[in-house]
C-alpha cells in the first residue's frame, strides 16, 4: 500500500540507476521529505563515496511507468546548516583512477575507495584510515568558510581563527546528518577571502530520476557525465550509453522553494532523490562549487500518464521567469489587441516553459535544449530558437554544460502535451 507521505534520511554511496533500493512506495499525490546531506565538496573529500555527492535514497511514486513523467512541486527548502566552506578546486592526480569524484585512490598504499577519518584540521586532514597517508582527492585553490544568521537570509565568510573554531566542531556546525558517512569540508577550515557578504536563496543542485544504468550521482547530466565516456574505473561508459543518463544533476539555481520541476520516467516508479543543497549560487556555478549545506525539503510529486519529455522541464517562480516570458499583464494583453486589430492579426495565446539542455560544453548543452523543446512542442529548432530570442532567453545553470532555454510556448500545445494546467496553477493564468 503506498504511503500519503515518505520521510527519507538515508543516502546512496553515490551511485544511481536500476538496482538501487527504493523507499515508499509514495502515492500519487503524496508527499516526500527529506533530510539532505551537503553535496560536492564533503563527499569529494570521501572516497568511500562513489559519486561525488550523497544523495537521498530514492522513492518510488506508485503509478509511474517509462513514458510518463513525474511533477515534482518543490514546497519548501530549508537550510539547517549553520556553517560550511567551499571555494575553487584543484585535484590530485596520485589520488584518483582517473577520476577523483568517482574512484578515490590512496597515494601511499593505493586502496581504492578507501576508508578515510579525519585528523585535525587544515588541508591534510584527512587521512587514508589503513595507512594513515593524507588521502584527499581534492584541495582549494581559493577557498573560503561561511556561517549564516539565525534568519536565514545571509551568510559572512570567516577569519582563520573562526574558521579553526568552526573545524573543531565540524559535523554539529554543518548539522550533518545521521546516515551521512562524509568528511565534513569545514575541517580543511579555509578562509582565503574573509568578510564577504552573501545573500542566502537556498536551492537544490541534485533533483530527479533513476537513470537506466548505474551512474555516479555526480555525473548524471551529459556535462560530468562526458567525463565517463571511455574512463579508467567500473563506472566506465560509451558516447551512446551517456544518453541514459536522467539529468538529476542541474545546479539550477531556480530548482527552488515554489518552482516545479518536470522529469521523464526511464524506470518503474521513477525513483526521485534529492540532494546537493545550496545556501546560494549565481548563474554559471563559475567557480566550479558553491555553499553546500544539509537542509529538509519537502516536495509533492504527482504521475503526469503519458506525459514523454527528452529531459527535465522547470517551471520557475515567477520572479525568476527571464522578463521576455513572462505572462503578459492585462494592460499589455490590452495594447497587443490594439496592435493585432490595426493589423489583422490573431493573437496566439501563451504561456512560459523551461526547457533543461545539458552537454560536453555550452554550445552543446543549449543545441540540447532547444532540441528538446521542438520535440516536446512537436515544431521545427529554428522556431523554438526565435521565441527563446524574442520571448525568452538562454540561462546557464553550471559551467561547463547545463542550460534551460524559457520562453512562451502556445498554449493550445502546451494543454494537448499534458501540462497546460501546471503551468496554469503556477502563474495563475
Amino acid at each position: 500500500m503506498a504511503n500519503r507521505t515518505v520521510f527519507v534520511n538515508t543516502f546512496t554511496n553515490g551511485i544511481l540507476g536500476p538496482d538501487v533500493p527504493m523507499l515508499g512506495p509514495v502515492e500519487d499525490g503524496g508527499i516526500i521529505v527529506a533530510n539532505t546531506a551537503p553535496g560536492c565538496w564533503g563527499p569529494m573529500l570521501t572516497p568511500a563515496i562513489r559519486g561525488g555527492h550523497e544523495v537521498t535514497q530514492p522513492v518510488y511514486v506508485q503509478g509511474a511507468e517509462p513514458g510518463d513523467s513525474i511533477a515534482i512541486r518543490i514546497l519548501s527548502v530549508q537550510v539547517t546548516s549553520r556553517v560550511t566552506a567551499s571555494g575553487n578546486d584543484s585535484m590530485f592526480a596520485d589520488r584518483c583512477l582517473g577520476d577523483p569524484y568517482v574512484a578515490g585512490k590512496c597515494p601511499q598504499c593505493g586502496a581504492l575507495y578507501e576508508n578515510t577519518c579525519v585528523e585535525g584540521c587544515g588541508p591534510d586532514c584527512i587521512r587514508c584510515a589503513a595507512c594513515g597517508a593524507a588521502a584527499a582527492p581534492f584541495a582549494f585553490t581559493n577557498g573560503y568558510t561561511i556561517a549564516f544568521n539565525e534568519q536565514g537570509t545571509l551568510g559572512v565568510t570567516l577569519n582563520k581563527a573562526a574558521a579553526e573554531r568552526v573545524a573543531g566542531n565540524a559535523r554539529e556546525y554543518m548539522c550533518t546528518p545521521d546516515n551521512s558517512i562524509q568528511n565534513p569540508v569545514v575541517a580543511l577550515a579555509p578562509s582565503d577571502i574573509p568578510g564577504v557578504v552573501s545573500r542566502m536563496i537556498p536551492f537544490v543542485g541534485q533533483l530527479g530520476v533513476m537513470p537506466t544504468r548505474q551512474i555516479p550521482d555526480s555525473h548524471n547530466a551529459r556535462d560530468f557525465g562526458s567525463f565517463l565516456v571511455g574512463a579508467p574505473h567500473e563506472y566506465a561508459i560509451t558516447q551512446e550509453q551517456l544518453a541514459d543518463v536522467t539529468d538529476g544533476h542541474m545546479d539550477i539555481n531556480r530548482v527552488r522553494a515554489g518552482a516545479v520541476l518536470i522529469t521523464p520516467v526511464r524506470v518503474p516508479g521513477g525513483g526521485v532523490y534529492v540532494g546537493d543543497m545550496h545556501a546560494m549560487q549565481g548563474d554559471g556555478e563559475i567557480a566550479g562549487h558553491t555553499a553546500d549545506v544539509a537542509g529538509v525539503i519537502t516536495m509533492q510529486v504527482s504521475v503526469l500518464k503519458g506525459v514523454t519529455c527528452g529531459g527535465p522541464i522547470i517551471l520557475p517562480v515567477y520572479d525568476d521567469l527571464p522578463l521576455l516570458a513572462r505572462p503578459l499583464s492585462e494592460d499589455e494583453k490590452r495594447q497587443a489587441r490594439q496592435q493585432a486589430d490595426a493589423w489583422g492579426v490573431q493573437l496566439e495565446e501563451s504561456a512560459p516553459i523551461s526547457f533543461v539542455g545539458t552537454g560536453p560544453n555550452l554550445n552543446d548543452a543549449t543545441s540540447c535544449a532547444l532540441e528538446r523543446a521542438a520535440a516536446f512542442l512537436g515544431c521545427p529548432v529554428p522556431e523554438v530558437m526565435n521565441r527563446a530570442t524574442i520571448t525568452g532567453n538562454i540561462q546557464i545553470g553550471r559551467a561547463p554544460g547545463t542550460v534551460t532555454a524559457t520562453f512562451l510556448a502556445p498554449v493550445d500545445t502546451l494543454r494537448e502535451k499534458g501540462v497546460y494546467e501546471l503551468i496554469r496553477t503556477q502563474y495563475g493564468l
